[in-house]
């Protein structure tokens, strides 16, 4: 029931019914991930596709000089390795555990045979890609800027679009990424992103409880620093 449970919150799924989740959640195995296990390395051989059921992982790149570049973060109901299923290639990114993770996986004849027999999850995929491919864009624009700040609120932007919860009237993330991640992904120090987070808490965009982070007026928000 976990497997199906999870697979009714990914966006690939959305059109099935519990009788045809629970065929394709039998054919999917449970693996677990401690803080800092890579789950692939770029350029390895893909057989598998991953779908995160609890915890979070970074999808990484090593820059010419040796750099950690964070891609992207992803969370419960998210799913990543689908492109070296789809065109036989290797990896094009490392994915590393950032705590106790679970995810399901499933292999690349099944994953397939999963498209084959359910359309409508291959134009899900599509839609999926799609947006990926937009949010590429997006933090390839951003990391032009030569104003570090300007980067950081665009990956707390991100944040927000990726995980975001509406809570009267504000938007929560709960998780946000280590400073030093924040960092990695835009292309800058940690004490910079300290530095960042404080003026903003400072000015009132933003609030701290831990890792939650509140954007207090997320229109104003992105009027602000999305321009």
């Amino acid at each position: 029931m976990k497997k199906i449970d999870l697979l009714q919150s990914v966006s690939l799924f959305w059109e099935l019914s519990k009788e045809e989740l629970g065929h394709i959640a039998d054919k999917m195995v449970s693996s677990h991930f401690e803080n800092g296990n890579y789950i692939f390395l770029e350029d390895s051989e893909g057989e598998k596709c991953f779908f995160v059921v609890e915890g979070s992982v970074k999808v990484t790149r090593l820059s010419k000089d040796g750099r950690e570049v964070i891609l992207t973060i992803m969370n419960p109901g998210d799913f990543f390795g689908e492109m070296s299923l789809l065109d036989g290639e290797s990896r094009s990114a490392n994915v590393i555990a950032l705590e106790k993770t679970e995810v399901l996986t499933l292999n690349r004849e099944d994953f397939l045979e999963v498209l084959h027999e359910y359309p409508t999850i291959a134009i899900q995929l599509v839609k999926e890609m799609a947006g990926r491919l937009r949010k590429s864009d997006r933090q390839i624009a951003s990391l032009s800027l030569s104003d570090a700040e300007k980067r950081i609120t665009m990956c707390i932007i991100r944040f927000a679009d990726d995980q975001g919860v509406i809570k009267n009237g504000k938007v929560s993330i709960p998780k946000t990424p280590i400073q030093q991640d924040i960092a990695n992904m835009a292309g800058t120090s940690r004490e910079t992103v300290s530095r960042a987070l404080s003026i903003l808490e400072k000015e009132k965009f933003i609030e701290r409880n831990g890792r939650e982070l509140i954007i207090l007026d997320y229109k104003k928000f992105i009027k602000e620093f999305d321009s």
